[in-house]
């Protein structure tokens, strides 16, 4: 079991590296989910995400989700095979959580080099504040 902190940590480059270690069979737990970043200008995030919550019908979807844990963890199922039985099966083993949970702040945290945020040259915006710009109540 391994437990990624997702704080300043880009979320594309950090969930296909999370989508890598679910296909091997490894459980993965994300906590910190709503500090992760999204590269990019955040306007142009909020009114794409924005787009996406309010297409279709409330009751028949097609539906996508508003919370940053949520919303990490569709990120990664695009990065799965989610047709086939092992990409379901890998999904299941990814827990997302926001802030740390009580049960894991004695477990080391692990963060991916290569998805610092640190790294960027452009704008980026955190999960935490796309998921309240797009009608998520506060709940971090």
């Amino acid at each position: 079991m391994k437990v990624y902190d997702a704080e300043n940590q880009i979320v594309g480059r950090m969930s296909s590296r999370i989508a890598k270690e679910l296909l091997k069979g490894e459980q993965v737990i994300v906590v910190n989910a709503e500090k992760a970043v999204m590269s990019g200008r955040p306007k142009q995030k909020i009114s794409h995400y924005d787009e996406r919550v309010k297409r279709g019908d409330p009751f028949h979807g097609p539906f996508f989700p508003k919370y940053p844990n949520e919303i990490f963890r569709r990120v990664v199922r695009g990065m799965l095979p989610w047709h086939q039985a092992r990409g379901r099966n890998a999904f299941k083993n990814l827990k997302v959580y926001i802030s740390v949970p009580e049960e894991f702040k004695e477990n080391p945290r692990e963060k991916i080099q290569a998805a610092d945020a640190s790294k960027l040259r452009t704008t980026y915006i955190t999960l935490g504040d796309l998921s309240t710009n797009i009608g998520a109540k506060k709940r971090w």
